[in-house]
């Protein structure tokens, strides 16, 4: 019988020094030690470990979702620390912030993408 007592998901870097810094400094997440990689404590109380691969490839979805209850207070927050947001070809309702305003014209939340120093890429969303 299948009956897990928890879960967690995982993903690489290329560089676990820089993504220990940016996750922990940067988006104030607790990183601990854990092996070869690290694990994140991520809200709400789930986790995410990571780990080094030389041949990291970047994952090309989103690979955690932040949610937040001020998205233009965060992406104001996040860019005064330095992150950059992602703006996608194709993408419509894209404001000056970077932020897809889906909310207003019915196509899901208000969501704004941004790359770990891996590129692997994270959002936040409303």
């Amino acid at each position: 019988m299948f009956s897990p007592t928890a879960a967690f998901s995982g993903f690489s870097v290329d560089d676990l020094t820089k993504a220990k810094e940016f996750y922990s400094s940067t988006l104030g997440l607790t990183v601990e030690p854990d092996g070869v990689g690290a694990r994140l404590h991520l809200p709400g109380g789930g986790t995410a470990f990571i780990y080094p691969r030389p041949d990291h490839r970047p994952a090309s979805f989103t690979i955690l979702n932040f949610e937040v209850e001020n998205i233009d207070a965060a992406v104001e927050d996040l860019t005064s620390r330095g992150v950059r947001f992602e703006r996608y070809e194709g993408i419509q309702y894209v404001d000056a912030k970077g932020i897809m305003r889906g909310s207003e014209h019915n196509m899901g939340p208000d969501i704004a993408w941004f790359l770990d120093p891996a590129g692997n890429v994270l959002s936040i969303l409303h």
